[in-house]
């Protein structure tokens, strides 16, 4: 057992965090969410009714298609681009999808690669896109589960106020949807610009997240 912490104690520690993190967003969503709802003379909810309203998982998908959309155009981006300098680019001279031998794939896979590695065909491909295709996927999934959550909150307050409701395909276009999801949007690609020129010039000592403390700033797609 101590084992099996140790050597997932990376994938541990964040699955802990984000469980922590979403039950208290649920009790501090509930109580923010009941506050509104006696300002206006409308009866409270319980924990296990709001966390099966809308307003609940229209604030976490919000979070989650915009993290997703940020991992899947970071792998997609470093296939292509470079910077020189970061740890999180490739080699300058590395851009592309690079060659079999590089990528250990076919018959310069191991006994020890995935059986798709050593495949060909739509095996191969497919597992060799895996990583883009899954994330890109719950982009998608988790964006469309905003914008339909969102949309049925719209909803709800419009009915609240005796105004007309919409279609879904009238709310995808109000600035309403696309200020909540732009707000996200532009923190992620700020996240990820900010730590791929700051690892150019600043270090953490024994993260792989960062170059050797000693490397030349100039150094790029090193790890320390």
């Amino acid at each position: 057992m101590r084992t099996f912490v140790r050597e997932n104690s990376l994938s541990l520690f964040f699955a802990t965090l984000f469980a922590v993190s979403l039950v208290g967003q649920s009790f501090a969503g509930q109580h923010r969410f009941n506050a509104d709802q006696l300002a206006h003379g409308e009866p409270a909810s319980s924990w296990w009714e709001y966390v099966r309203s809308t307003d609940f998982w229209g604030s976490v998908m919000e979070n989650w298609q915009s993290e997703f959309l940020q991992f899947t155009l970071f792998i997609a981006a470093t296939i292509w681009l470079v910077q020189k300098g970061s740890n999180e680019s490739k080699k300058l001279d590395a851009t592309g999808r690079e060659s079999d031998e590089q990528q250990r794939v076919g018959p310069h896979a191991g006994p020890e690669s995935p059986w798709p590695a050593r495949a060909g065909g739509v095996w191969r491909t497919a597992y060799e896109n895996s990583l883009l295709v899954v994330m890109g996927g719950i982009f998608v999934a988790s964006w469309l589960m905003q914008s339909l959550g969102n949309w049925r909150g719209f909803n709800q307050d419009q009915l609240a106020h005796d105004q007309a409701t919409v279609s879904w395909g009238s709310y995808l276009v109000r600035a309403d949807f696309w200020e909540r999801t732009l707000e996200n949007w532009q923190s992620e690609f700020l996240a990820v610009g900010t730590i791929a020129v700051f690892s150019i010039y600043l270090r953490q000592r024994g993260s792989p997240e960062s170059k050797p403390v000693g490397a030349p700033h100039d150094e790029t797609g090193s790890s320390g």
